[in-house]
């Protein structure tokens, strides 16, 4: 099964295209796995499998949490991303039965893109599937070098980071012809031509003059390697021309997934484990010296100050717990990292109840802790 997100600016035509997609689909026999990620859309021209507006209420969200309309998305998301597990295992038990995932996302396409959601939803279809990005361009609105050059910087930078094979979708050819945008990403001396006609036109007053055409002259440059890895398809939503050569760009998209992306893909996926799990390991050992234990595979090192951890305890009366002398008048202050309303410190000057509470029941586990080792100590923090 091959994923297709379909992400585009407001107003680009995203979901009427999703839905000449579906339709095109349905006619040739072989209907989508369709998926709705927008929690804000009022209706969806589409049948949906899995809707999040199903599980997740918008307004409700935007009551709840005092948010605004992008805020509330974001959030949704968030909420949604909890769940996407359950999601990809719905996908998955289908995937013999469907060729195609699609999936819409939110107009507000920083929601998305840039959100930690977005990326947990993204790399869990991209780890499990096929997946490509159908990035949706406004054709009659990019017919501006400046705009035109502005959108694609939009995509190089959804490109690096996804890092997942891209179609670039210029939507609604049946307004305006989308050769011209072909031209400029294959032929740099056109797009330069196209912008001193441009500053011709409109003068001081153009986007192309001055410091901004400088700037625009320069990134076309540095997007021509950016070209080279992106295949580009003229779409008309509302008359379905050009789908077929869109489902072919796919098709293309997802065997170069095959053999280069997901190899990367992958590398990424173990890098990122093994530091989670360095992390793990870290955060596991300053654990077990706070609590003062020490690895029992690892041989205790000698100290000079006669001080003994509870791994040096032989077992005996205590079982290799010592208990707090009754007699002893020690001061403990007690640091919780992170945590702004205890604003640092915790003794009793600050919090005298609070810390006689940690104090009573340290003292009440001394005593009472009679069984436990210290090897069946480290055995209970790692699992």
């Amino acid at each position: 099964m091959k994923t297709i997100l379909c992400i585009g600016m407001a107003g680009s035509g995203k979901t009427t295209f999703m839905q000449r997609l579906n339709s095109h689909l349905h006619a040739s026999k072989e209907p989508p796995y369709v998926i709705n990620l927008d929690p804000a859309v009022l209706k969806v021209p589409y049948g949906a499998n899995i809707d999040i507006r199903d599980s997740i209420k918008y307004k409700k969200v935007m009551s709840n949490y005092n948010l605004g309309p992008n805020g509330a998305i974001v959030t949704s998301l968030n909420l949604f991303s909890t769940k996407i597990d359950q999601v990809i295992g719905l996908v998955e038990k289908k995937q013999d039965k469907y060729q195609h995932c699609i999936v819409d996302t939110p107009g507000q396409i920083e929601c998305f893109v840039w959100s930690a959601s977005g990326s947990i939803i993204t790399e869990s279809f991209a780890s499990t599937f096929p997946t490509v990005i159908a990035y949706i361009v406004d054709t009659p609105r990019n017919t501006s070098p400046t705009t035109f050059m502005s959108n694609m910087l939009y995509a190089c930078s959804i490109l690096y980071k996804t890092k997942l094979p891209m179609v670039v979708v210029f939507n609604k050819t049946d307004v305006q012809d989308a050769s011209f945008a072909k031209e400029w990403m294959t032929d740099f001396e056109a797009f330069q031509e196209a912008l001193r006609a441009d500053q011709e036109l409109n003068g001081e007053a153009g986007l192309g003059s001055g410091y901004m055409g400088s700037l625009i002259n320069s990134m076309s440059l540095v997007l021509e390697e950016f070209y080279s890895q992106l295949d580009m398809v003229g779409v008309s939503s509302f008359t379905g021309e050009g789908v077929s050569d869109f489902l072919r760009a796919v098709d293309k998209k997802a065997e170069e997934y095959e053999t280069d992306y997901k190899a990367e893909y992958q590398r990424l996926q173990a890098e990122k484990a093994q530091k989670e799990e360095a992390r793990k390991e870290k955060s596991l050992e300053k654990l077990m010296k706070d609590l003062g234990v020490q690895d029992a595979t690892k041989k205790p090192a000698d100290t000079d100050d006669g001080v003994d951890v509870v791994s040096d305890i032989e077992e005996g009366e205590h079982d290799g717990i010592v208990p707090r002398d009754e007699d002893e008048d020690v001061e403990r202050e007690y640091t919780f990292a992170g945590d702004q309303r205890l604003s640092g410190e915790v003794n009793e000057d600050t919090t005298p109840d609070l810390q006689q509470k940690y104090e009573d029941a340290m003292a009440r586990t001394a005593r009472s802790a009679s069984s436990q080792t210290a090897e069946n100590i480290a055995r209970y923090i790692r699992q």
